[in-house]
This record gives C-alpha cells, sequence and structure tokens, in this order.
C-alpha cells in the first residue's frame, strides 16, 4: 500500500523538477541568446558559446516533452535516482546534435533556409518520422534510446531552426511548442498533415518572397 503511495508521489516530485529545470533553462538561454540573433546571417561564435547556449536550449525546449517519460521511468524502472542518469542520458544525444549543428552551421541565405524548411516539412510526412514518433511515445526504459528516438522524430524541426537562426528566441519557441506537442500527443493525420503542408508553405515564402517572414535577417538590415 505504501509502494504504491510513493511511487505517484516521486513521479509527481521528478515530473516537477524536470519542468523547473526546464524553467530555469528558458530564462537562461534568454539571456545568453541576447544580442546574438542576426536571423539567417547569425554565427556560432565560440564553440564552448555555442555549446553552453545550445545545451541550455536543448534543455529548455527538449525537458518539457520528456518529463512525463521521465516521470515514467522512475516509476516503472529505477525509483527516483535513475531520473538524473535518464535525462543525462537523453540529453546527451541532444549534445551530439550539437556538435554536428555547430559543424554545418554558418551565415547563408533565405533561399537556403527556405530549403531546409521545406525538406523539414517533407520530412513530416515521412514514414520514417512516423516510425521514430511512436518509438518516442513508446520508450522510457533508456535514456539513450528515448533520446535518440525523439531525436530521429524532431530532427526536421531542430534543422528548421538551425536554418531559420539558431539564436532566436521566436524560432526556438515556435520549434519547442511543435517538439514537445509531437511528443505529448499520438499521431492524427487532420493534424500532423496541414501541420506539415503549412512548414512546406512556409519555406516557400522564404524562397519566394524573405521580407514577408519576420526575424530572417536582423532589425537594422
Amino acid at each position: 500500500m505504501n509502494v504504491h503511495i510513493r511511487r505517484p508521489a516521486s513521479s509527481a516530485w521528478v515530473l516537477g523538477v524536470t519542468l523547473g529545470l526546464a524553467a530555469a533553462c528558458w530564462v537562461a538561454a534568454v539571456r545568453l541568446m541576447q544580442g546574438m540573433d542576426m536571423g539567417v546571417a547569425t554565427r556560432p561564435g565560440s564553440f564552448g558559446f555555442f555549446a553552453a547556449t545550445w545545451m541550455t536550449m536543448m534543455a529548455a525546449m527538449m525537458l518539457p516533452g520528456a518529463a512525463p517519460a521521465v516521470a515514467r521511468h522512475i516509476h516503472l524502472v529505477r525509483g527516483p535516482r535513475g531520473a538524473p542518469l535518464f535525462a543525462g542520458a537523453y540529453l546527451a544525444v541532444w549534445a551530439l546534435a550539437g556538435v554536428v549543428a555547430y559543424a554545418l552551421v554558418r551565415p547563408h541565405g533565405p533561399s537556403a533556409a527556405g530549403a531546409v524548411v521545406i525538406i523539414a516539412g517533407v520530412y513530416e510526412l515521412t514514414p520514417v518520422k512516423r516510425w521514430f514518433r511512436r518509438r518516442c511515445h513508446e520508450a522510457a526504459g533508456s535514456g539513450l534510446r528515448f533520446g535518440l528516438y525523439c531525436a530521429g522524430s524532431s530532427i526536421g524541426l531542430t534543422a528548421m531552426l538551425v536554418a531559420l537562426g539558431v539564436m532566436s528566441v521566436l524560432w526556438m519557441s515556435s520549434v519547442a511548442v511543435l517538439a514537445t506537442t509531437q511528443k505529448l500527443l499520438p499521431e492524427k493525420t487532420a493534424i500532423d498533415v496541414p501541420l506539415a503542408l503549412a512548414i512546406v508553405g512556409l519555406g516557400l515564402v522564404i524562397v519566394v518572397a524573405p521580407s514577408l517572414v519576420p526575424g530572417l535577417t536582423p532589425p537594422a538590415m
């Protein structure tokens, strides 16, 4: 009886801590990114600064959607002591994605950004995306496995963030909402297909009329 009472309490506690950490990372990320957003002309800066900012961003963006999985993990597998390891392994996957992003991100033009956004939208419609998303919903035994599945599900959205402005609070917030929603809610064609088409449409607008899209270039330009 006491075990059954303690487990939900532990899950609620871990859920609260995870969400609190994510909130703190949002505040830190916004501060780190002040003055750094140059739209598609954003430069990554030194690797140390980029890595610190990237990990703060990823914790802010990705932990809210992962919080239920962390709580589920400690309930089913290892108890509260397993939560830091699970969350740490999950974030390690996003740290690796940051290394790839740093190697690839360079100042570029709206056409290149639009092309990446179009590809991201098309990816949302693929069986690969759906497979990763389903596995992301199911995995709770390993933070590394959960991270790999969720990274595979959100890789298009993440690439879109990098292409549109990796230091942009606007695009960071937009991608965070989409990624979190997809982690928490099951697939639904009536929602997922229009969303994917909207992303493709955004990419086309960026290519054809970039001035219609806010935040692609610095205000001074």
